[in-house]
């Protein structure tokens, strides 16, 4: 469902209600309709997931950086490209939509020694933008991948980081290094 965020006139019931806006609305009706459905069916509901995704459209995570060559300095080989307001959901649905996957898949995040990893579709798609990751992660999630593929996954799976999630350089090769000998053909992505 999409829907412009148009007011609600602030003499209508629904505004007064509390409901601001269209999407507030919608919002509601979705959640009465999946208690209702719940509740009319208790049976063969009780596992039923109910739960919905919002998402509002915004601009890109990544910084318009324009340079030209006599312009750019040392420094600015180093500043990161992503917008400072950006949280890590915001990066990882960016990716999943840069990546053409669907919104509607399952979505879980864990934390592995002081790390964030969110995954997609129980291993579609692993993602950690934490600054300065150590080896334990990068190692946890290539076997992650590892029991994908020793399971006869044959789709192509994938991992994400932010540049500035390497220590230093040698970390990023070592990092596609350790997918290769745990995960191999796994698409590792640096944004």
């Amino acid at each position: 469902m999409v829907q412009i965020p148009e007011k609600t006139d602030p003499k209508s019931e629904a505004f007064k209600a509390g409901y601001k806006n269209i999407c507030e609305i919608g919002k509601e009706r979705i959640r009465r309709a999946g208690n209702k459905i719940k509740a009319d069916n208790p049976l063969t509901t009780t596992e039923l997931d109910i739960g919905f995704r919002v998402f509002k459209l915004d601009t890109t995570n990544m910084k318009d950086v324009y340079y030209s060559p006599e312009e750019l300095t040392q420094d600015d080989l180093f500043e990161s490209n992503i917008k400072e307001d950006r949280t890590d959901l915001d990066l990882f649905f960016g990716c999943i939509l840069d990546l053409g996957l669907p919104l509607s898949l399952p979505h879980t995040s864990e934390e592995i020694d002081g790390c964030t990893i969110h995954d997609y579709n129980n291993g579609d798609l692993l993602a950690c933008f934490n600054e300065n990751i150590p080896r334990s992660v990068f190692e946890f999630m290539a076997k992650k991948m590892s029991k994908r593929l020793e399971a006869g996954e044959t789709k192509k799976l994938r991992v994400v980081f932010k540049d500035s999630g390497f220590k230093e350089a040698e970390d990023r090769i070592n990092t596609e290094e350790i997918f290769k000998l745990y995960a191999p053909g796994t698409s590792v992505k640096v944004i």
